[in-house]
C-alpha cells in the first residue's frame, strides 16, 4: 500500500468517514470556501457517503445535502451536521431531474466524485469520464442557483482542455485542483467552478 493511500485511508477510519475520498473535498473547501453554513448541496455519486456528511457538517443544520448513486447509502449525518436526503438513482436517467426538484428545485453547489468503471484501455476510459462529467456539467446548468458553485472529478486526457472551456462558459471563476491526498501519478484532479452565470 503506498505512504499517501496508507496515510489518508488510517486518518479516514480514525475521523469516522467511509473512505479517503473526503480530504479531496475537504483540501479545496479549505482553501476555496465554495460551499459555507446555511448552503444547499447536490452530491452526485455519493457512494459510500464520505462527501455528503462532511457537507452536511459543513452546511450545518440550516442547510441541506442530497446524496445520490446507483448504490443504496445510508450514513446518518454526524451531530450538528444537516439532513441528508439519500436517493438510489441514476443520473442519466431522463427522471433524475424531475426527482430531484421535486426535494429542491436548485441547489446553491454541486459536488462530484463520480469515475466510470475502468475497463484498461486509456482511450475508453477517458471517453466514458468525460461523458460522466459533461452530464454532471449538463446537471449543474439545470439545477445551480445564479452564483452556485460546481466541484467534480475528471481524469486529465486529449478532451479535458474543450472541457474547461465549457466550464469556463458557465462560470465566473475556473481552477483546476490537485488534492495532496490524489496520487502524483494518477491523471485524477478536480475541476471547480466558482460563480455559476449560465451560458455567456
Amino acid at each position: 500500500m503506498r505512504k499517501v493511500k496508507d496515510f489518508y485511508y488510517k486518518k479516514a477510519k480514525k475521523d469516522n468517514y467511509p473512505a479517503r475520498s473526503v480530504y479531496k473535498l475537504e483540501e479545496a473547501l479549505n482553501k476555496h470556501k465554495f460551499i459555507r453554513r446555511g448552503d444547499s448541496v447536490l452530491d452526485l455519486g455519493c457512494c459510500p457517503g464520505s462527501w455528503s456528511l462532511y457537507a452536511s457538517e459543513v452546511v450545518g443544520e440550516s442547510g441541506i445535502v442530497v446524496g445520490a448513486d446507483l448504490k443504496e447509502v445510508s450514513a446518518s449525518p454526524r451531530p450538528g451536521g444537516s439532513e441528508i436526503i439519500w436517493l438510489r438513482q441514476n443520473i442519466m436517467d431522463p427522471e433524475f431531474i424531475e426527482i430531484v426538484r421535486k426535494i429542491r428545485p436548485s441547489f446553491k453547489v454541486l459536488i462530484s466524485d463520480l469515475a466510470p468503471r475502468t475497463t484498461g484501455n486509456r482511450w475508453t476510459d477517458h471517453q466514458q469520464s468525460m461523458r460522466l462529467i459533461r452530464e454532471t456539467l449538463a446537471l449543474a446548468e439545470k439545477l445551480l442557483n445564479r452564483n452556485g458553485h460546481f466541484y467534480c472529478k475528471a481524469f486529465q486526457g486529449e478532451d479535458f482542455p474543450e472541457f474547461i472551456k465549457e466550464v469556463k462558459d458557465l462560470f465566473q471563476k475556473v481552477k483546476t485542483i490537485k488534492p495532496k491526498s490524489s496520487r502524483t501519478e494518477s491523471r485524477e484532479v478536480f475541476v471547480l467552478g466558482m460563480g455559476f452565470q449560465g451560458k455567456k
